[in-house]
């Protein structure tokens, strides 16, 4: 190595995350960097799945999750490592994400998109919820059970049934809203939108002014908690309440 290099503490120098997304993702990469706050960096990796978003494919990703996560940036000490995916998480389950991260990274937390999420639902003080998603009924029957034993009350859950990634990510933030919106009830104390796919950041603030609740959604609350384990308590305007209050 020449003699007299300079170095400085990089262009990163806050904090860096790691995202493990599915290898046919195609919204989470833009949002995550559109929204992380300066000098916090966000690095991705992907795990092999079809493009067919159901239980069995979901529970297979489970033998690509540590494989993934050794080759994202090996050498960056990252503070955090996510698995980012909300139905993956609950159909192999929190602590077996968890745990295949670990084993494949030595990122200094390991969480998962919908650890992210319910972190998100606390702070904001809601367990009575209810949830839209585009996933097919048998996804969506695992994710409210997920939530029951977690001691949330999921008033309703309804979805889109869309198969494939590929279409997810094609549902248009205004229907996403009215969708979102329609679902809203008396008793409910938060709406939550889940699938990292769907682009409901950009809509966030408009379902939370229209139904004077908090809005908690798949990749809002997901960086709101990366960002907070690695001791980043940026307030983020224009993504709800989560990031702007907590």
């Amino acid at each position: 190595m020449r003699d007299g290099i300079v170095f400085d503490t990089g262009k990163h120098s806050r904090a860096k995350l790691g995202f493990v997304l599915l290898a046919t993702e195609q919204t989470i990469e833009a949002e995550m960097v559109r929204w992380a706050p300066e000098g916090v960096g966000v690095h991705f990796t992907r795990a092999a799945i079809p493009d067919q978003i159901t239980a069995e494919n979901l529970a297979a990703m489970v033998d690509g999750l540590a494989p993934a996560a050794a080759v994202l940036a090996p050498n960056a000490d990252l503070d955090v490592i996510c698995y980012a995916c909300t139905s993956g998480s609950v159909v192999m389950g929190e602590d077996v994400v968890r745990a295949e991260l670990h084993r494949g990274s030595n990122a200094v937390h390991a969480t998962t998109l919908v650890s992210g999420v319910f972190a998100g639902l606390e702070a904001v003080g809601a367990t009575r919820v209810v949830v839209a998603t585009p996933y097919l009924d048998e996804v969506n029957r695992i994710e409210a059970d997920y939530m029951v034993e977690r001691g949330y009350d999921v008033l309703d859950i309804q979805g889109l049934n869309i198969t494939n990634d590929s279409d997810m990510v094609r549902v248009s933030p205004s229907y996403i809203r009215d969708f979102a919106i329609s679902l809203d009830r008396p008793d409910a104390d938060a709406i939550f939108v889940s699938c990292g796919a769907l682009r409901t950041i950009e809509v966030i603030d408009e379902i939370e002014a229209a139904t004077g609740k908090p809005c908690v959604a798949s990749n809002q609350a997901m960086l709101w908690h990366c960002l907070r384990l690695a001791g980043i308590d940026d307030a983020i305007a224009g993504m709800g309440r989560l990031t702007r209050e907590h």
